[in-house]
C-alpha cells in the first residue's frame, strides 16, 4: 500500500464529465489498497470568468476580496468530485484550504504556505476515506483565506505530499509528460522517462508550462518524488528526480534533456552610458521598483572612463512601463543616452545536467543557428542551460534545427 497525492488540473476537471472520468480513475487506485489524497483545481475557465466579473464590479479590487472570490472555484471542484466518488461507493470527504489547516503568509493573490496541519487529514486515510482537498489556497494567521497565485494547486499537491511523507505526488494534466520540446512546435519532440529536479526547474523558468515553478522547487526542497501524467491517456509519465538519484551513465549521455523556449521577451539597450561604479543600480534600480523582473543583462566592456551600452530583457508585457521608466526616470539622472528597444524577439535555451561533464555545447549551438542563418543577440549561460535570444521569426526554425543537432529527434523512451 502506497500513499499517493494526485493533483487534477482545471483542463481535468472541467465538465461534470471528466470530473466523473477523475473520480473513476481515483478509485482505481483506492481499490488497489492505496491511501489517496487528491487536490484539484477551479473547472477550467471559472477563475478567469470570476476575475472577469470582478473587473467589472471594480477594476481595482483589493486583494484580500479577489481571495475571497477566486478561492470559491476549486470549492465547487471539491465537492462534486466527493459527490461522484460517493455514487461510486467510495468515502470521500472535500476541504478547503483553510478546513485542511494550510497556513499561509498574509501576502494575497501571491501566498506562500508556511505549514500544514496533518492530524485530521491522517486521521481520514487512516479510516479508509479519499480525502479531496481545494488547490491553489490556505489561510493567514488572522483567518483570511488567501490564494498562492496561478497555477498555485501544483504547490498545494507537493506542499502536501512533502508534509503527509506520500510516496509520490502525481500532478495530471493535458499532457503525458515532459517532452524534449513542445510537440506543438517539433513534431519529433520526445516524452522523457525521467528529468533532474534542476533541469525541470530551468525549463519551467524558461517558459515550458507544465509545471508551476514553485511546485518544482518545494518538490525538491523537501525531496518529494513528483511525476507528470496525463489525466486523458495511459502511460508512465515524467518522473522528476532529485540530480543526486540520476545515474552517472545517463548523466554521460544525453547532453541536453530538453529545449525551451518563449516569445515573451523584450530588449532594452540604454546606448552611451557613462561606465563608472555604480551605473547598472541606477539604470535597474527604479525598474525594481517598479516589480518588474529583470531576466538577462549584458554589459560591453569599455575602456575606462568611458562609455557603454546596457542591454537587457523583460518580459514582453513589462515593455512600454520599462520604456517610461528609462525614459523619464533613468536617462535624466544618467545625464543622457540614447534609448532602443525591440519586443521582436524570442529566447532559446538548451537544458541537460550532461553540460557539466562536456565542452562545446555551446560552441555547437552558435554553429548550428549559424547555418540557418540566424544572428545571436544575446547570450546567457550556466553549469546547465545556455540560452540566446534571437530575432522572434526565426524561433521555431531554431527550436526545430538544435532539436535534430543535439540528437533529440532520436530519443526514444527505453533510452531515458
Amino acid at each position: 500500500m502506497a500513499l499517493y497525492v494526485q493533483k487534477f488540473g482545471g483542463t481535468s476537471v472541467g465538465s461534470v464529465e471528466r470530473i466523473k472520468a477523475v473520480a473513476e480513475k481515483v478509485k482505481g487506485f483506492r481499490d488497489q489498497g492505496h491511501q489517496i489524497v487528491v487536490v484539484v483545481s477551479a473547472m477550467s475557465g471559472e477563475t478567469n470568468r470570476l476575475i472577469g466579473m470582478a473587473n467589472e464590479i471594480n477594476d481595482e479590487p483589493t486583494p484580500r476580496e479577489m481571495d475571497m472570490l477566486v478561492s470559491t472555484g476549486e470549492q465547487v471542484t471539491i465537492s462534486l468530485l466527493a459527490m461522484a466518488l460517493h455514487k461510486l461507493g467510495v468515502p470521500a470527504t472535500s476541504y478547503t484550504g483553510s478546513q485542511v489547516g494550510i497556513q499561509t503568509d498574509s501576502a494575497h493573490t501571491k501566498a506562500r504556505i508556511q505549514r500544514i496541519e496533518t492530524d485530521e487529514l491522517q486521521a481520514d486515510l487512516d479510516a479508509g476515506q479519499v480525502v479531496v482537498v481545494a488547490g491553489f489556497q490556505g489561510v493567514d494567521e488572522d483567518g483570511n483565506i488567501t490564494t498562492l497565485g496561478r497555477g498555485g494547486s501544483d504547490t498545494t499537491g507537493v506542499a502536501l505530499a512533502a508534509a503527509l511523507k506520500a510516496d509520490e505526488c502525481q500532478i495530471y494534466t493535458d499532457v503525458d509528460g515532459v517532452y524534449t520540446t513542445d510537440p506543438r512546435v517539433c513534431s519529433k519532440a520526445q516524452r522523457l522517462e525521467t528529468i533532474t529536479v534542476e533541469e525541470m526547474l530551468e525549463l519551467a523558468s524558461l517558459g515550458s508550462k507544465v509545471l508551476q515553478i514553485r511546485a518544482v522547487e518545494f518538490a525538491g526542497k523537501y525531496n518529494v518524488a513528483l511525476r507528470v501524467l496525463s489525466s486523458f491517456e495511459g502511460g508512465p509519465g515524467t518522473l522528476i528526480i532529485a540530480d543526486s538519484d540520476k545515474d552517472e551513465d545517463s548523466m554521460e549521455e544525453p547532453l541536453i534533456s530538453g529545449i525551451a523556449f518563449t516569445a515573451n521577451e523584450a530588449k532594452l539597450t540604454l546606448l552611451n552610458t557613462p561606465d563608472v561604479p555604480g551605473v547598472a543600480s541606477r539604470i535597474l534600480g527604479p525598474i525594481a521598483d517598479a516589480n518588474i523582473e529583470i531576466d538577462m543583462i549584458v554589459q560591453n566592456v569599455a575602456p575606462a572612463g568611458d562609455y557603454t551600452d546596457f542591454t537587457f530583457t523583460v518580459a514582453k508585457g513589462d515593455y512600454r512601463q520599462t520604456m517610461k521608466i528609462l525614459q523619464d526616470q533613468v536617462i535624466p539622472d544618467l545625464g543622457g543616452g540614447d534609448l532602443r528597444g525591440d519586443d521582436n524577439i524570442a529566447k532559446v535555451s538548451l537544458v541537460g545536467v550532461g553540460m557539466r561533464s562536456h565542452a562545446g555545447v555551446a560552441s555547437k549551438m552558435f554553429r548550428v543557428l549559424a547555418d540557418e542563418n540566424i544572428n545571436i543577440r544575446m547570450v546567457s549561460t550556466s553549469e546547465i542551460k545556455i540560452s540566446v535570444v534571437i530575432d522572434e521569426k526565426h524561433m521555431e526554425l531554431a527550436v526545430k534545427a538544435l532539436h535534430k543537432a543535439f540528437g533529440l529527434d532520436k530519443r526514444s523512451i527505453e533510452q531515458e
